[in-house]
């Protein structure tokens, strides 16, 4: 292997992570314009002149055209839009800003609840057990073996002296991924609904590149539940919408019925309780408090999904006790798992509870 080296350069090297920088800000305003390149652009220039970070080596004209060499974005049809390339670098962004908050003890692991078949071979060896496949036997060590018990001269093999591979299980797992899109997720000056997308966008870069076998399917709920393609996930927005989380868990049960994978999750990401329900074409809408005819119907999905063996993980961006309550029943019911936490917390907690738990069995 031939090696090149060359003077470092400290300014070179200082605007490279300038530009950086700049590629994950534009990235981000990205996600919170719904994917609307002009618009994250005219905000990239405001942010540039307020914090000084655009200046005479490089102007916003200028990292347009940076964004276009580099088929990130597409400028040839008037309005700019984001590329295959620039979508495939937007999922990378946020896997990346995932994973740099897990420890790394964490990172690895790739568990489901109910493990596959032996697959890829791996260097170590272990007794023979019954049940293994002959095919494998490691011969060099099962010959070793009988050659120091029995000698060159009276050479028999027995069945202590079989060794075989060990095997890496492969698995895979069916998963929905459902996000609020109600109102709430961006009142009251907090951005929920920006940091949801993100881990979206993480979760199938990571599935994309590790895990092909897996299957993600995205699932949007407000006042109904909708699934939408994955291409489509960094122009979502939210609406003007109640929270029909019925709706979500039910639709998602219907998707992962037609996945062929033994390990099926729902993974919820949620700000606030259940305020709408559409039966027999008639809307039920009720902001206030708990509403026990919603909850009710909700609940009835979530034991719904755990007779299937449908785990659901809920991630709530919210602190409200009678909130956190309701969660509480829900994952009760399901005998699944809830995480508390901010915005900021989401990406981490969902993906520790994605890799930790791919290979629990089920009993």
């Amino acid at each position: 292997m031939r090696y090149r080296y060359k003077s470092f350069d400290p300014e070179g090297e200082q605007r490279s992570l300038d530009l950086k920088a700049l590629f994950k800000i534009f990235n981000h305003l990205l996600l919170q314009t719904g994917g609307d390149v002009e618009e994250a652009l005219r905000w990239m220039e405001r942010l540039g002149d307020r914090m000084g970070f655009f200046g005479d080596e490089l102007r916003p004209d200028d990292f347009r055209k940076l964004l276009e060499e580099h088929g990130v974005i597409d400028g040839e049809t008037g309005r700019a839009r984001l590329t295959r390339k620039g979508e495939r670098l937007l999922r990378e962004d946020s896997l990346d800003l995932v994973f740099t908050h897990l420890k790394r003890d964490q990172d690895g692991d790739h568990r489901v609840a109910a493990a596959g078949r032996g697959g890829e071979k791996l260097t170590e060896t272990r007794g023979w057990r019954f049940g293994d496949s002959p095919s494998d036997i490691d011969p060099t060590s099962t010959l070793r073996n009988a050659v120091r018990r029995s000698g060159l001269d009276e050479l028999s093999v027995t069945e202590e002296d079989f060794e075989v591979f060990d095997t890496e299980h492969l698995t895979s797992a069916a998963t929905v991924l459902c996000i609020d899109i109600s109102h709430s997720m961006v009142l009251y000056g907090e951005d929920r609904f920006t940091p949801a997308k993100k881990v979206a966008l993480a979760l199938t870069e990571l599935i994309l590149r590790k895990y092909k076998k897996d299957t993600l399917d995205v699932v949007l709920f407000g006042n109904e539940a909708r699934q939408v393609p994955i291409s489509q996930l960094p122009y979502v927005q939210v609406g003007p919408y109640y929270t029909n989380t019925k709706a979500a868990l039910a639709l998602a049960q219907q998707i992962l019925q037609r996945r062929k994978q033994a390990n099926k999750q729902i993974f919820l990401i949620t700000d606030g309780k259940p305020s709408v329900l559409v039966e027999n074409g008639r809307v039920y809408r009720n902001a206030f408090g708990l509403d026990r005819r919603i909850c009710n119907k909700t609940l009835e999905e979530a034991a719904r999904a755990r007779r299937k063996k449908i785990t659901i993980t809920t991630f709530m961006i919210a602190s409200d006790p009678y909130l956190q309550e309701f969660v509480e029943e829900l994952t009760r019911i399901n005998r699944g798992r809830a995480y508390f936490s901010s915005p900021e917390d989401v990406g981490s907690a969902l993906f520790v509870d994605f890799i930790r738990n791919r290979n629990r069995r089920v009993r």
